[in-house]
């Protein structure tokens, strides 16, 4: 059973910057699509970033060229660097993962992710 632990989350003014990672205890197959989502209290869990096995990214439009999401398949790590941190990117947020075949590109539609790490918090203050 794949097993997701998220780390790095906290407490930060806006503008400023925090590092989230997430740990998987295995990678059971060498194609998949990993994802950082996140959720504020009342809304909807939403898809940020994305990354396939051959580094296809995806990106939402309100964090490109803010957030850089980066995996290490040798140590099974997924990095979510967030800069320009903004009060609206308050949310718990979770690395997700899928392995298996990719047909296309990864997506965020979450039902599409069978692996879930049990979130992080982000808290931007201004």
């Amino acid at each position: 059973q794949v097993q997701l632990v998220e780390s790095g989350g906290g407490s930060v003014q806006v503008g400023g910057s925090l590092r989230l990672s997430c740990r998987a205890n295995m990678h059971p197959f060498n194609r998949y699509c990993l994802a950082w989502f996140r959720q504020a209290p009342g809304k909807e869990r939403e898809g940020v970033a994305t990354i396939r096995h051959d580094a296809d990214l995806l990106y939402a439009d309100s964090v490109k060229g803010r957030f850089t999401i980066a995996d290490d398949n040798a140590k099974m790590t997924l990095d979510l660097q967030m800069n320009s941190l903004r009060p609206e990117d308050t949310a718990t947020y979770y690395c997700a993962a899928y392995f298996g075949l990719v047909v296309g590109g990864c997506t965020f539609r979450a039902a599409e992710y069978y692996y879930w790490g049990q979130g992080t918090q982000v808290t931007v203050s201004s």
